[in-house]
């Protein structure tokens, strides 16, 4: 079966399960700013996780878009990408552990018809200083489901040191098999649910890892290690507490937060460790073969350069279609990063140009069917593809004229000291490289023409702090907002929808919400327009929000159904994220409806909880994005 049954199936299995089925959120989370992509399905489930009623049912499932940007530079082995779908399934308040691996078993072993021997299991360990002890209770519902079929599962303890020891269940520490939606170990996140995981991971056989290629092949591996042998399908996280200032808590409601990676998934099913090999990518894979009359899979060099270019376009599709188009910062930062790494490595394939709009179009038709955002902007979605294109074709010219200067430089030294520099110094080929785009690979390639060398070493070190420091950006952009509710950030996030209505009504009809970061200070707003909104009309904006403030307007909810909410004209952001019966939020004076928005978040039940509103600044954020800054003044 192909992905797109495997898709299917998953789907089709847990609605038997009275599951409800939810469109995939945006890869642009709203109203999140401690991350600038959507990286698991958890994230937009936060506010169900711990205090908020979802308003479809408490068994959800849905297969999440995701992209992780800290995976960029990690693209060249078989199992790795940076966009890639999660099969997801949670239980809120409802059923536990028991249901979970239960079906997880008969799902893997009965539908998809996977060999149960080449399946191996993980758990958490313990951790004595927060009296979080041993999973015992996963293991020995493991066990009950392995026993079903005449396998005996032994349960391990210390595997990375002691190696597989004939089990089938391995106890792993926190760094393993413990789960939250943020892990910074010296100052981890409060108010927010985390738990033990159980992960399963596929056995590819010992062959693979002895392949005289492998670096692990005269070491003893266990299922976390790296070696290649397995690959892990599944997290199964069991959500039982949550993180105070002080301590943990066991939550009184607990859930379930599972997922699947589609891609590796799929691979199993196969047995072929290779994603790249999987029917996802044949369009993408096939095309670049006939466009470079090369074939994947020839030589390492070229293995590399066709899995870069096949996630990067393949992610860079997807991004563009959430509204994140190349630029040089936030989001679109990293679509341009995408793309223009996407061409250095086609350099290797000798790709010519004009070709990353006919791998969209590959991306598009794979995948238009499931998710139909990719049709309906296909157009928007080539067109942004095109420009790019023609702006890197510009920068390569720039590149050579930058290079060309730092030789002139060595030869003016030269022949004002007779001292001969054949050493470029890291911070100028970095410089090449953080400015310019100009990859190291280029940039070595034409010092040796010159006989020139490049300090690779210093270089690596820079590249390294510049990945760390890329890495932080996009797991914590700004501190998290709304987590303690307070009454001053309810309040300017309720003045957001104010300013979108205002907007929508009466300044174009077709803007939507591009981002938003709310703190209790101050409000940052980011809407689709093409040129600078005038002083003139920021002050009507903030007439018409003051207007309703001053009113006393009370804000009421109605759960209806999305579509009908669609056909009445009502605001959103982020269509795709929201299930079947959405919340609508209304601020109401009298007869007078200053907005009417589906939303999920708190808003103040009056507007006489907000003080005056007042826009500090309106900028540009990004390539047909606006920003509005503004606060609310007690005055």
């Amino acid at each position: 079966m192909n992905s797109h049954e495997i898709r299917k199936k998953y789907l089709e299995f847990f609605k038997s399960k009275e599951h409800k089925i939810i469109p995939s959120s945006s890869l642009i989370p709203e109203n999140d700013p401690t991350t600038l992509f959507t990286g698991s399905g958890m994230q937009p489930m936060v506010p169900y996780l711990l205090w908020e009623k979802h308003p479809l049912w408490t068994r959800i499932c849905d297969s999440q878009k995701c992209f992780r940007s800290w995976d960029i530079e990690d693209i060249w082995d078989n199992r790795h990408t940076t966009f890639f779908e999660m099969l997801w399934n949670w239980s809120l308040w409802d059923y536990f552990k028991e249901k979970q691996i239960s079906w997880m078993f008969q799902f893997v072993t009965k539908k998809l018809d996977l060999n149960p021997s080449k399946i191996y299991i993980s758990v958490y360990r313990w951790n004595n200083k927060l009296w979080i002890y041993k999973d015992s209770e996963a293991v020995k519902l493991w066990k009950k489901e392995f026993q079903k079929i005449w396998i005996d599962a032994l349960d391990i303890d210390m595997a990375e040191k002691k190696w597989m020891q004939n089990g089938r269940i391995f106890y792993y520490n926190e760094k393993e098999n413990w789960w939250s939606r943020a892990w910074v170990p010296n100052n981890m996140p409060v108010w927010e649910p985390w738990g033990p995981d159980s992960e399963m991971f596929w056995d590819f056989g010992e062959d693979l890892k002895l392949h005289e290629d492998s670096r692990w092949k005269d070491e003893h591996c266990h299922p976390a290690c790296d070696c290649g042998r397995f690959l892990e399908i599944w997290n199964n996280v069991f959500m039982q507490f949550m993180r105070t200032k002080n301590w943990f808590e066991e939550l009184k409601n607990k859930n379930i937060d599972f997922w699947w990676w589609l891609e590796r998934l799929a691979v199993a099913v196969s047995d072929n460790p290779d994603v790249f090999r999987w029917d996802l990518f044949d369009g993408i894979r096939n095309k670049i073969e006939k466009l470079t009359a090369k074939k994947y899979w020839e030589n390492k060099k070229e293995t590399m350069a066709f899995r870069v270019v096949m996630d990067h376009l393949r992610a860079a599709t997807f991004l563009i279609c959430d509204w994140a188009v190349p630029s040089n910062k936030d989001q679109g930062y990293f679509t341009r990063r995408l793309i223009r790494r996407a061409i250095r490595f086609a350099k290797d394939l000798w790709v010519k140009w004009w070709f990353i709009t006919e791998i969209a179009k590959e991306v598009i038709n794979e995948y238009k069917n499931h998710y139909k955002e990719l049709e309906d902007k296909k157009d928007f979605i080539i067109k942004e593809m095109k420009a790019e294109e023609k702006q890197i074709l510009k920068t390569l010219d720039k590149w050579l004229r930058e290079f060309d200067k730092l030789v002139k430089w060595f030869e003016i030294i030269f022949k004002k000291t007779w001292k001969k520099i054949d050493t470029i110094a890291w911070i100028k080929a970095f410089k090449l490289y953080d400015t310019y785009w100009f990859p190291l690979e280029i940039t070595k390639e034409l010092a040796e023409e010159r006989w020139l060398k490049v300090d690779n070493e210093g270089f690596k070190k820079a590249f390294e702090n510049h990945k760390e420091l890329s890495r932080k950006g996009a797991e914590q952009k700004f501190k998290w907002w709304l987590a303690d509710e307070s009454e001053k950030t309810t309040a300017l996030h309720t003045a957001t929808h104010l300013v979108f209505a205002w907007l929508k009504k009466y300044l174009w009809n077709d803007i939507t919400q591009a981002w938003a970061n709310i703190t209790a200070e101050r409000l940052r707003f980011d809407f689709t327009y093409w040129e600078k909104v005038s002083r003139d009309m920021l002050d009507k904006v903030e007439d018409y929000v003051n207007k309703a403030i001053e009113e006393k307007s009370k804000v009421t909810i109605e759960e209806m159904e999305k579509n009908k909410a669609k056909e009445n004209w009502i605001n959103w952001s982020f269509w795709e994220k929201y299930p079947d019966i959405v919340k609508v939020y209304t601020i109401k004076s009298g007869d007078n409806i200053y907005s009417k928005e589906i939303c999920g978040w708190p808003h103040v039940e009056n507007t006489n909880k907000m003080w005056k509103f007042h826009i500090k600044k309106e900028q540009a954020s990004s390539k047909w994005v606006r920003r509005i800054k503004a606060v609310l003044i007690n005055d």
